[in-house]
This record gives C-alpha cells, sequence and structure tokens, in this order.
C-alpha cells in the first residue's frame, strides 16, 4: 500500500482481462473483430456496484481500469490476436504501476491456437509485472477450467455459483471485496486447489435442478468456517480438449488446515454426485422435443438448439433444426407457427434486404461457417421484417418459410432477452414453438416459457460428450471413462 508519514492508507488497484469460452471442437477461430475491447473509463459498464468508481462509498481507493476484452463463446483464439490484446493490457497496467492489487476479470476458459492455459499464462504475466507484493483477486464463471499454473499466480478466487449465471455482479463484486479485505487487514491468502475427474456440461449441472442445486448451495456451509475467504466450485468447461479440463475446487483463505479440509470436502461432495446429474430439461431428438412442443395446448414451448449452441462455443450456423421443423407438416402447412432464431448469413440477409419486405426471396441458409458439422439448407420464404444495424447482430431479417420465423442474422447474435423478439415484431406468446440456439435457458426466457425441451442436436458443443474426439484431456475422467478407481482428491496448497 501507498502512504506517508501520518497519511491514512490509499490503495491503487487495477482491473482487467480477456475473456471468451472456447471450443476446441469449433472449426471457426475467434479473431479481433469477434471481441468487444473496453480500456479506461469505458470498462465502468462492467462494474455498476462501482458508481462512479467509488466501491461501497470508500475513498481510499484509486481503481484504475486498464482493458477488458470479452468475446461471445467461439472457437480457439488466434495467436496474433491474443499476443495483441495481452500486449495492450500489460502496457496500460505498466503504466498504471505501482499497484497494491488487481482484478483479473476472466472467463476461465479461453483456449488460445498453440498454447495451453491461456488464463494461466496471461496471469503469470501480470504476476511479473506487478510483483509480488501485489494482490491479486480473480473472479471467474464456473464453466473454467482452472490450473495449477493459475493459482500459483493469483492470491484469491472467486467464482459464479448459479448457472444460469443470475450472480455475475453479484460474483464481480464479491472478487474486489475479497480483495479490499485482505488488503485492509494485510493478509496473504492460502489456496487450496484440486481437479476433480469429473467433465461435464453445464446442460447438466444447472443450479436450477438436484444434485446441482444442493452442491453449490453447500458452499455456504465453507463460507462461515474460521479462515476461509471464499470457497469455489467450477464444473468446467467440457468442449475443451487441454489438459487442465475438467471440474476444479479452489478454497481460499488464511487457514491452512481449514482450507484444504473444506476443499476436499467440496470435491468429494462432487464426485460422489457425479452419476446423478441429469439435464436441466427433457431432452430428446430434435424430432421428438418438437413432437412434444405440438402435443402441448399452450403457446410459448422453448426448444433449445443445444449442439450448435453460440453462448457455449458453438458456432451457431447449423440449420439442422430448421430442417427439422419444415419437415413437420403441421409447420409446411403454415398451421402450426413457430420462431427460429437465428442463423448468422451475410449472404442470405442481405438478399432479403435487396428484396425488401414483403417479397419472396430463395436462399441458401447457414452451413458456412461450420462445414464440419452441417450443409446449407435451400429455403425460399416471404420477407417479414428488416432490422438493420443491431449492435450485436448487424442488419437482421426475419424470413417466412410456411409457418416458420427464421431469424437470419449478419453476424453470430445470441437470442436470450425477449426485445430481442420483439424489437422484430414477434411475441412468443403468439407462436407454438420458438427454437433458440441456447443450451439450459437465460432467465427472461425461463420465465417466458410455458414449456422448456432441450434437443441434443449436431455442432460444436454436442451434449453427447463421450461421442466426442478427446486427445488430450488428462485420463482417466468421467463420463469418457466411466468407471474407474476412486481418485486421490488430496488438495494442493499454495502461498502457504
Amino acid at each position: 500500500m501507498h502512504v506517508g508519514i501520518g497519511l491514512p492508507k490509499h490503495y491503487r488497484v487495477g482491473i482487467g482481462g480477456i475473456a471468451i469460452e472456447s471450443s476446441t471442437f469449433s472449426p471457426l477461430p475467434s479473431g479481433k473483430d469477434d471481441f468487444t475491447v473496453l480500456r479506461g473509463e469505458e470498462m465502468i459498464t462492467r462494474y455498476p456496484f462501482m458508481p462512479g468508481w467509488s466501491f461501497r462509498g470508500r475513498t481510499d481507493i484509486d481503481w484504475l481500469p486498464c482493458l477488458h476484452a470479452r468475446s461471445i463463446p467461439g472457437g480457439p483464439v488466434l495467436s496474433e490476436t491474443y499476443v495483441e490484446m495481452k500486449q495492450e493490457l500489460l502496457g496500460r497496467i505498466r503504466a498504471a504501476l505501482p499497484l497494491d492489487g488487481f482484478y483479473l476479470d476472466i472467463h476461465g476458459a479461453m483456449n488460445v491456437l498453440g498454447m495451453d492455459d491461456a488464463e494461466g499464462d496471461l496471469a503469470v504475466a501480470i504476476r511479473e509485472l506487478v510483483g509480488s507484493d501485489c494482490l491479486i483477486s480473480a473472479g471467474m464463471d464456473l464453466h473454467g477450467n482452472v490450473s495449477a499454473r493459475l493459482v500459483e499466480s493469483v492470491d484469491m478466487f472467486t467464482a459464479y455459483r448459479l448457472a444460469p449465471h443470475d450472480d455475475v455482479l453479484e460474483t464481480r463484486e464479491r472478487a474486489c471485496a475479497n480483495l479490499m479485505r485482505c488488503l485492509d487487514e494485510q493478509l496473504r491468502p492460502i489456496r487450496a486447489w484440486m481437479r476433480i475427474p469429473v467433465i461435464l456440461p453445464g446442460e447438466r449441472t444447472s443450479t436450477l435442478v438436484e444434485p446441482g442445486k444442493s452442491v453449490y448451495a453447500s458452499l455456504r456451509e465453507s463460507d462461515v468456517v474460521p479462515g476461509i475467504i471464499d470457497a469455489s466450485l467450477w464444473v468446467g468447461y467440457v468442449w475443451a480438449d487441454e489438459p487442465r479440463s475438467g471440474a476444479t475446487v479452489v478454497v481460499t483463505g488464511t487457514d491452512a488446515t481449514n482450507v484444504q479440509r473444506e476443499a476436499e470436502k467440496i470435491a468429494r461432495r462432487y464426485w460422489d454426485t457425479r452419476k446423478d446429474f441429469n439435464f436441466v430439461a427433457p431432452a430428446g431428438s430434435a424430432d421428438w422435443c418438437i413432437e412434444q412442443a405440438i402435443a402441448f395446448p399452450d403457446n410459448a414451448v422453448i426448444i433449445s438448439d443445444s449442439g450448435d449452441n453460440p453462448t457455449a462455443g458453438g458456432v451457431g450456423d447449423v440449420p439442422y433444426l430448421i430442417g427439422r421443423l419444415l419437415a413437420q407438416p403441421a409447420i409446411a402447412r403454415g398451421e402450426i407457427s413457430a420462431i427460429y432464431a437465428s442463423i448468422p448469413d451475410p449472404a442470405a440477409v442481405a438478399a432479403c434486404f435487396a428484396a425488401g419486405i414483403g417479397r419472396d426471396v430463395e436462399v441458401s441458409i447457414g452451413g458456412k461457417l461450420d462445414p464440419v458439422h452441417a450443409e446449407p439448407l435451400a429455403v425460399t420464404g416471404t420477407i417479414k421484417t428488416l432490422f438493420p444495424d443491431d449492435p450485436v447482430g448487424g442488419n437482421i431479417a426475419v424470413l417466412c418459410v410456411a409457418g416458420l420465423h427464421i431469424i437470419l442474422t449478419s453476424r453470430r447474435k445470441p437470442y436470450h432477452f425477449i426485445k430481442d423478439f420483439t424489437n422484430l415484431g414477434l411475441d412468443l406468446a403468439e407462436h407454438k414453438i420458438t427454437s433458440v440456439k441456447i443450451g439450459y435457458l437465460e432467465p427472461e426466457l425461463r420465465h417466458a416459457a410455458r414449456h422448456a425441451l432441450l434437443a441434443l442436436t449436431p455442432g460444436a458443443v454436442n451434449q453427447d460428450i463421450p461421442a466426442l474426439h478427446y486427445e488430450r484431456v488428462v485420463r482417466p475422467v468421467y463420463p469418457l471413462d466411466p468407471d474407474f478407481d476412486a481418485p486421490d482428491l488430496r488438495a494442493r496448497l499454495f502461498g502457504s
């Protein structure tokens, strides 16, 4: 801390990070244009709990925002893109030195072409720059893959405890609060780390249902143990073929005995329940889901197109489920109305804009970004809506093919919010089926759905985990290896 004789304590705390969830099974790499980069004062939008960069009304902290780069999930990051962002971040940190603390704002599942453990690489570089006295606190997604190298370089951790992630801002605030506590009390935390040989998708480990609900709720038991600052459990990111992939526990605190014991208790609880995890919603083939949806008396049945979910790392342009919807006679005749959100296809969107609302067009959609899992699908329909210059999706068109309203975007865009539909003149309650490229439903969709179904479809984030071609994950690991001897669940201590 930087104080003068007779002056009160005053801290200098940097903030920065690079965040993406990268599927190594995706054929579409993530480049510079996929990232939204916030610099300096632009970063305040991520931290509404710090109005005017004032944390809980404290005036003794200089928050020094450096750089934060974020992309929606996708394929591995191009090496040159990562290096460019990393060097700019380090340059901005260098300009902010000296620092008492640093908040490392990352996801935890970034893959860079030609590199293992990108977050570990970034943390090591930051540590070398800020020095050993600077306290580093990391806030992370619970779908991160946490390596020993990362834990060695970072002083304290906290991760989301909810999936869907309704506690994003709470977690960021907690990471900052933990950092301030350690600065105030001059604590150097101890970390107990352990990789659990389990690798399950988020759609099977949601905290909305058991056993995930109870497993994560039980972390509160560790919060009140003397000497514990934070207890975090990561289910990991299953679509990354890396040695670090898998579930992880990190408990941060000041009492080595309690930190290690709590970490091992959490790990044992997760290991013992590994076979009890199941899908968050009724799951089956695309045809089964469509038949179930039609049989319901209600509208607003939401079907997750899970295998090509762009918010899990899927490319997002596999048109498989569109083909299955149009194969249903009632939809093909226009007797049943449905929505599909969405397919990124700039050429198809351009054709729609050139034709105009109310005109018919024949276009070939999808299968261009991800030719590994799909081929383009030819459709003929009537243009219902044109929506230019969406900040995420670019130009957007709604193409009606019989009873199916297909949302076409110029750029990849997740559809998680009701306003994204109403902006296009679409009301989910007026349509029997809405199919979204997603896994478990985000809050607004969850509340809008009269029924939710999860379609097991092809794509870069296929839910059939044992069928994926892993080469580098540390084995044995469940469920790739369904039965093996109980692992050694002893935690490794750092900082003791």
